[in-house]
């Protein structure tokens, strides 16, 4: 593994405005001296724009911050799939690690809207690497998802598992991205390190997740659907996690060597980011409901049994979706441990202060 320092580097960041994205810009802030730090995002209306408004405020209040670890922030309002942009970008900074985080998200708006998906997760995602060979960068690393594990029956999911059965088009894209990494860095020798996410969740995340959904569904006195009559589980992982394993692999590319034949061996390689602990999603539904209350977000009398229905599985759902995340362990010495409870009480208390002063 080749270690990289990020201090005094440029790193690039897509999708800086999305949850996992702000995040980290949030945690290279506090953790980088002398660094440029760019980021780009598009600010579609996938889902509410004020989120990310908001995620953007919360990086614009950190100048103090900034100028105490002699960090640059700068924000680019752009989209991935602009191959000009991109370009530019790159030109003007010259970024050493590139952190891909922008896509188009979700499994069931994928089979209402598959254009977005391509042009966002293929033909963005095409661009940055493009990019990514002709500004020799040490190393770029690129969200992956559970999803394209598929209809696997095997548990916990590995990356050694075949994954050429994919069960929605945001599945194929991001198997997509794993392949067209793993070809530019067998032709162009670029350090790529995909990390396959599992259900993540936390403060001022995505609404179209199940526990943000939810949330919106109960205040407003409406029945929430539960998947597959609550017999889905779930490898839930708290965004400080995602960040966590994000920031170590950033640290360590793929080496880069030859092998018997004198060509390089491509420095590639996929990691899974879970905490390993399955939950029911009748169990995550009693604990959220739990955390709701006791952050004041819904009363204490709320009669939950009336506002829960159990439905069927919904086309390109997956009953189960648990990590084997022990190759993270044993490069990086990190595994999620963040528990549901903790991670959701966190959600309750964020909810319960950001729209209390809207």
């Amino acid at each position: 593994m080749q270690k990289i320092v990020l201090d005094n580097q440029c790193v690039f960041v897509t999708g800086a405005a999305g949850f996992i994205g702000s995040n980290l810009v949030k945690r290279l802030f506090k953790d980088l001296n002398g660094a440029t730090i760019i980021g780009i995002d598009n600010m579609n209306d996938y889902y509410d724009v004020a989120l990310k408004e908001y995620r953007l405020s919360e990086l614009r209040n950190r100048n103090e911050e900034l100028r105490k670890n002699n960090n640059k922030w700068v924000f680019v309002k752009g989209d991935i799939a602009d191959k000009q942009a991109i370009d530019g970008i790159f030109a003007e900074y010259k970024p050493q690690v590139v952190v891909n985080l922008a896509a188009q998200a979700g499994v069931r708006y994928s089979i209402t809207n598959p254009d977005a998906y391509i042009m966002s997760n293929m033909i963005g995602f095409y661009n940055i690497l493009e990019a990514c060979r002709h500004n020799h960068v040490e190393h770029l690393v690129y969200a992956s998802s559970s999803s394209v594990y598929g209809g696997n029956k095997k548990v916990p999911f590995s990356t050694d598992d075949r994954v050429d059965n994919p069960v929605s088009l945001y599945a194929a894209t991001k198997k997509s991205n794993e392949l067209f990494a793993h070809c530019y860095s067998k032709l162009y020798d670029i350090p790529t390190t995909g990390l396959r996410f599992f259900t993540v969740y936390g403060p001022a995340g995505r609404p179209d997740m199940a526990y943000f959904g939810f949330t919106n569904k109960l205040l407003k006195g409406e029945t929430i659907q539960i998947f597959n009559y609550g017999n889905c589980r779930r490898d839930f992982t708290y965004v400080d996690d995602i960040v966590e394993g994000i920031v170590r692999v950033m640290q360590g590319a793929p080496e880069r060597k030859k092998g018997e034949d004198g060509l390089p061996v491509p420095p590639y390689a996929v990691y899974n980011i879970g905490g390993g602990q399955p939950e029911s999603l009748l169990d995550f539904v009693q604990i959220l409901q739990e955390e709701l209350v006791r952050a004041g977000v819904l009363p204490a009398d709320f009669d939950f049994e009336a506002h829960k229905q159990l439905v069927p599985m919904q086309p390109g759902d997956v009953p189960t979706t648990y990590a084997d995340a022990t190759a993270l362990e044993r490069d990086y010495g990190f595994t999620p441990k963040i528990p549901l409870r903790e991670g959701l009480r966190h959600f309750a208390e964020w909810y319960k202060e950001f729209y209390d002063r809207k």
